[in-house]
């Protein structure tokens, strides 16, 4: 969108200081303008060469706001200030020029590192500087492997803890931020070192007492950085879940043998050679048999796929030894069975384990705008094998439940996702809640579920209903319409995209009550309300837009690259183009305004509203209508097909003339 006529960018000089680009609004006295000007160049003469610090602070306020400028910060950049020490409002501005991707991260020195990384411990209680020292070190993190390196001898996950202890939330937010990046970067073994410290009992108990106070008061950003944790530090199962078990490993072929003596209580060690070879295969054989192995004569075979490999067998091992009496139970009670109804644990661990693996996306990268965390997994240090015991317990139980037989094992692994999945939703808090969910979700329960759902899906199918819902399908679309344009009429606060992905830059649209113009400007922070339209400073009629464009399809999402490859952005992008090659373009704050508004300005167009969020508003309104004019037929027989049309009568005699 060009500029109003009334505001042009002028390059002024002013002797002694380096070029500026502003913008001059022509309606203003000349005055005004002068003064603006002056005041403008007055910001760098007091930063360079004022000794107050009053003045310097004042400098730097207005100079954080004249950073978003890309001409500012291009002159701003190759001017050699050594200020970065004036702290809160340097740092700030720091920012914003870094923001440009003018300058590479490289070229900072450690002398740099070192002293943003000591505003860390040196300034613990001023909330700016601290915020902004932790921005930048995340992204010196993110942005180069050599500064990871460098940051990472500067600061320590110790010397981050208190930040989590305080009370403020964004610090918070930025502190776990700081951890994630270096975890991100960290190699494989000092990885490791990492989420021992991590899973340590001191530091989740700060994360849950400080940090998940209460499911509600956690932000969106703060839900995501526990979201990027979580799976970090899942993604450390990857190696033994893509590591394949050895059948020539001795060391791997006694943890088989370890789960076949705490079952079963056998005498002999590993290495006790009584009784012949041939018995003692032959009993070896029965036993694996027993414990549920595909392969009963050499079942490290079954641990070769991956996934799951060999984080199947470190499950069992870890089931067997810390939870050993439902583990004899299992066992025991399945391999006595004669029925044919038995549970083969082995297989059943193998399975479960990989089910888990993709429930948790173990192995993935963290989606950049997912904010979906678990608080259970930070209260134990070994989470995902007490998440796994729960849930084999819960597999043997649905088992029963279903009399299921080997037949049926797909199956009865469909209801125990289905068990998982529905009683993650609820977000528990601890394992033990975990577990209480599920007691309430036994196989029956889910039967009872899935009837329900069905009904509402495949209610009122009959010819005579279809009729109906035909009849009254568009009245029900022109109250979604309605409700769409009212939606666009109040108006919805958008992120910029940038860089980074904190440092947020916000922008406002709107529709005009009469729903002829988009108005739309940029703010300062995310708004606490509506934004009146008139205080926007740029308008669109909608007679001038001549398509919406989703996706990759988006103009801003061909430029960016990186975007490209990011699915969850994509799926909230949108464009509206208008003249030759103007352009809006948006991005979603989440799924939903993404749908109120590609159907909106679909509406607006003439076009069909195509979104799941009204495919599922038709499907609602239509049932609840429906079953409305339907209440005085209730218990009466809706017939598929309508009754026949009687036969012609032989004369019509019988009908005569009123008048």
């Amino acid at each position: 969108m060009p500029p109003p006529a009334d505001i042009v960018k002028v390059a002024i000089e002013w002797p002694g200081a380096f070029p500026k680009l502003m913008e001059i609004d022509q309606k203003k006295p000349l005055s005004s303008i002068i003064k603006e000007v002056c005041d403008g160049f007055f910001v760098g003469f007091v930063l360079i060469q004022s000794s107050s610090m009053d003045a310097k602070l004042e400098a730097l306020k207005d100079l954080a706001n004249y950073s978003r400028d890309v001409t500012f910060a291009q002159e701003f950049i190759n001017l050699d200030v050594s200020c970065l020490n004036m702290l809160s409002f340097t740092l700030t501005a720091f920012v914003e020029l870094m923001d440009h991707g003018i300058v590479s991260w490289d070229t900072f020195s450690v002398a740099f590192i070192k002293k943003i990384a000591s505003y860390v411990n040196k300034f613990a209680s001023d909330i700016s500087i601290l915020q902004r020292s932790l921005a930048i070190l995340e992204s010196m993190v993110l942005n180069s492997h050599d500064l990871y390196q460098k940051v990472a001898q500067e600061i320590t996950i110790g010397q981050l803890i208190p930040h989590l202890q305080g009370t403020d939330q964004e610090i918070q937010t930025y502190t776990i931020a700081v951890i994630n990046a270096l975890f991100l970067k960290a190699p494989d073994d000092k990885r490791q070192e990492m989420a021992n410290i991590l899973a340590q009992k001191q530091l989740r108990s700060i994360i849950l007492t400080h940090v998940i106070r209460a499911q509600r008061a956690i932000n969106n950003e703060m839900a995501h950085q526990l979201y990027v944790l979580q799976v970090l530090t899942f993604n450390l199962l990857e190696d033994r879940m893509m590591t394949k078990m050895d059948p020539q490993d001795q060391a791997q072929r006694d943890i088989i043998f370890e789960l076949r003596r705490i079952a079963f209580d056998a005498e002999s060690e590993p290495n006790n050679s009584s009784g012949s070879i041939e018995k003692r295969k032959s009993m070896y054989t029965r036993d694996y048999k027993k414990l549920g192995f595909i392969n009963h004569v050499n079942p490290a075979m079954d641990f070769t796929q991956t996934p799951p490999g060999m984080l199947a067998l470190d499950n069992m091992l870890y089931f067997a030894k810390h939870h050993q009496d439902a583990y004899i139970r299992i066992v025991l009670e399945n391999s006595s069975r004669e029925d044919k109804h038995e549970c083969p644990f082995g297989r059943s661990s193998i399975e479960l384990t990989k089910m888990l693996c993709e429930i948790l996306k173990v192995g993935e990268l963290p989606s950049e705008t997912c904010n979906d965390f678990h608080p259970m997994f930070f209260t134990h240090d070994r989470s995902f094998e007490e998440f796994f015991c729960i849930c084999i317990q819960l597999l043997n139980k649905t088992w029963k439940e279903m009399r299921a037989t080997s037949e049926d094992f797909n199956k009865v692994m469909q209801v125990v996702k289905e068990q998982i999945m529905r009683a993650l939703t609820t977000k528990p808090s601890s394992l033990d809640q975990f577990k209480s969910k599920l007691q309430n979700l036994s196989y029956t329960e889910i039967l009872k579920i899935r009837q329900s759902e069905r009904m509402n899906q495949e209610d009122f199918q009959s010819r005579p209903i279809l009729e109906l819902k035909e009849k009254i399908q568009p009245e029900i679309l022109e109250l979604i319409k309605q409700q769409r344009l009212n939606r666009l009429v109040e108006g919805t606060c958008f992120r910029k995209l940038n860089s980074r992905r904190r440092q947020d830059k916000f922008w406002y649209c709107r529709l005009s009550p009469n729903h002829k113009v988009l108005h739309y400007g940029d703010l300062e922070e995310s708004p606490q309300g509506e934004v009146p339209h008139d205080s926007l400073q740029d308008k669109l009629p909608v007679a001038d837009i001549k398509a919406v464009v989703t996706g990759k399809d988006c103009p801003h999402m061909k430029e960016k690259g990186a975007l490209k490859q990011n699915k969850e952005v994509l799926e909230l992008a949108f464009s509206i183009l208008y003249d030759s090659s103007g352009q809006l373009n948006f991005i979603a704050p989440d799924k939903h305004e993404y749908c109120v508004w590609t159907d909106g300005l679909n509406a607006l167009l003439g076009k069909d509203m195509l979104s799941d969020l009204t495919r599922n508003d038709l499907d609602t309104l239509l049932s609840m209508e429906i079953k409305l004019r339907l209440l005085d037929l209730e218990n009466i027989q809706i017939p598929d097909a309508p009754p026949p049309i009687p036969k012609e009568p032989s004369n019509y005699d019988f009908v005569y003339d009123c008048n």
